[in-house]
């Protein structure tokens, strides 16, 4: 069985961030992940997953300083610098954290200039960070228009073209359900390539439980390929959190 994760920017968030720590372990979490960490100091969130005895498994890049401007712009054309400049201060903040992955978030551009655009952030920034590993993600055009990377084929070709050891696909069963249709099709297609996975359930991004996703199957075909990274539970709770974990599986 895979070891999971919670997303503390949208579970157990009746709680203060730094106390959905304590609560993520006491349900059972192994690791958290947090989209965007930057508004509170690196050595509190470090304390606190130290305390509860928990991984700091992802965080979002770029940009720290992101106070409500866009989520990512590393397919923009002409923010190059920006994206470098931002992408070292995410550096710092993940070595702090101890963070696993960092996830590149593309921004909303499209055409032949944005993927060239994104294909040679992704090589910068994975020769600037040799010793992070940065993954990719695509997401789906209903909920994210105008995103760039809304495709996992092209994903996988950005990965190969680019061709470094530590960039890697973000797989995300709610976004690849709605991109393909056939979420465990894509996990099969692109499981080799995949250091990180997010699951929600559909519709309606709640709990992972029932729906159009087989969660049992897809936690039992992660057994059979033999993934051994994270799984990180990324949806909105029906209601309270610890109401709705009767999905997690249990030692």
């Amino acid at each position: 069985m895979p070891r999971f994760a919670a997303n503390l920017t949208m579970l157990f968030t009746e709680l203060p961030m730094l106390e959905r720590f304590a609560a993520a372990a006491e349900a059972g979490f192994e690791g958290i992940e947090i989209l965007f960490p930057y508004d509170i100091a690196a050595r509190d969130l470090s304390r606190a997953a130290i305390s509860a005895g928990l991984d700091f498994v992802l965080m979002n890049a770029p940009p720290p300083n992101w106070a409500g401007g866009p989520r990512g712009f590393a397919a923009e054309p002409g923010r190059e610098d920006r994206f470098r400049s931002d992408f070292d201060r995410a550096v710092r903040f993940a070595e702090a954290l101890r963070a696993r992955h960092i996830h590149i978030m593309a921004g909303y551009a499209q055409g032949d200039e944005a993927r060239e655009t994104f294909t040679r952030n992704l090589s910068w920034a994975a020769e600037r960070a040799p010793h992070v590993s940065l993954t990719i993600e695509p997401l789906n055009p209903a909920d994210q228009p105008g995103y760039f990377l809304a495709d996992f084929d092209l994903a996988a070709d950005l990965i190969a073209e680019v061709g470094a050891p530590n960039l890697g696909l973000q797989f995300d069963t709610y976004h690849a359900q709605l991109i393909t249709g056939d979420a465990m099709a894509a996990w099969r297609r692109h499981a080799g390539i995949t250091r990180h996975i997010q699951i929600a359930g559909l519709p309606g991004r709640h709990e992972p439980a029932g729906g159009m996703i087989d969660y049992p199957g897809f936690f039992a075909a992660l057994d059979r390929s033999g993934y051994k990274g994270w799984v990180s539970a990324e949806y909105n709770p029906a209601s309270l959190t610890t109401q709705g974990l009767g999905w997690l599986p249990r030692p």
